[in-house]
């Protein structure tokens, strides 16, 4: 059995540490909620211009605009798909960015299994030391933008993606990132954001833009113009402020559970400490017995 002293000093150990982690889950949890408002904020504008997008849309469209354009048939051993993988800087969060690393080297694997190119940018620095320390070469990479992205960051990320993408230069852009269902379930999520996926049927078409009563000025044309790359801009915004909640989330959720291990352990070391020094008292009066004993003797 270890000496008291010695548990004493392994108490206040995990005491600080708890300490710390609890701090940590605060801080957490408090930027949580302001990072739920910017995700609960993002998803009605992305809804409504999806919903415009569906009503405008037409094949002869599809044809005009460079960001509506579709991958030919039989050309998949020679596309070139660029995939950004969005992560934390930081760690402490469990799994977290682990799981979307894991989903972004499957993909890559999946890609590059078809025969088809892969031009691979990461935000955060838990990416980019991984793929560092893999040997794979990565086209950009971003560690500023931390846990308050802004539509700025997005444009800044997904500009010259487009402008690859209608030079012809790329045929598909890919976001892995972690879609925030809620503070405890993250999963990491592969969203084609280029090109613009057409309605499904039923959906679009100019049969359903006949039927929405827009007045349309200047025109269609003009306004799909304008749209397109703000709706491509608004995914990758979304896909970075969901990421950054659901790395709050785990990180809160971790930062819980190292909170609730530290505690049963100090509870554990501190049932040990009072039997190692009930024992180390009773040796004592033992011995204190035993010397009165023999002094009578």
């Amino acid at each position: 059995m270890a000496k008291p002293r010695e548990l004493r000093r392994r108490i206040k150990s995990v005491q600080s540490t708890r300490k710390i982690t609890k701090t940590m889950e605060l801080v957490a949890t408090s930027k949580l909620k302001r990072a739920q408002d910017r995700v609960i904020a993002a998803r009605p504008y992305a809804a409504a211009l999806a919903e415009v997008i569906g009503n405008l849309y037409s094949p002869e469209f599809a044809e005009r605009f460079p960001l509506l354009r579709q991958p030919r048939n039989g050309t998949a051993g020679s596309q070139r798909v660029a995939l950004l993988l969005i992560t934390s800087n930081r760690g402490l969060c469990g799994a977290f960015n682990a799981n979307l690393i894991r989903e972004a080297r499957h993909r890559i694997e999946e890609l590059e299994g078809e025969g088809v190119t892969v031009q691979l940018h990461i935000v955060g620095k838990k990416g980019i030391t991984f793929f560092k320390f893999a040997k794979r070469p990565v086209a950009s990479q971003r560690v500023d933008i931390g846990d308050k992205p802004s539509a700025a960051h997005a444009a800044e990320l997904v500009e010259p993606l487009m402008a690859q993408f209608e030079a012809g230069a790329l045929d598909a852009v890919e976001v892995v990132f972690a879609r925030f269902k809620s503070a405890v379930s993250t999963p990491p999520t592969t969203l084609p954001i280029l090109p613009i996926a057409p309605p499904r049927a039923g959906e679009g078409g100019p049969g359903r833009a006949r039927a929405v009563n827009y007045i349309l000025k200047p025109s269609a044309e003009a306004i799909l113009a304008q749209l397109l790359p703000l709706y491509v801009r608004n995914q990758v915004y979304r896909a970075l402020v969901e990421t950054a909640a659901a790395f709050l989330g785990a990180q809160r959720t971790a930062m819980k559970n190292a909170t609730d291990n530290a505690g049963e352990i100090i509870e554990l070391l501190q049932r040990t400490y009072n039997r190692a020094r009930q024992a180390q008292i009773t040796q004592e009066i033992a011995e204190i017995v035993g010397g009165a004993e023999a002094l009578k003797g």
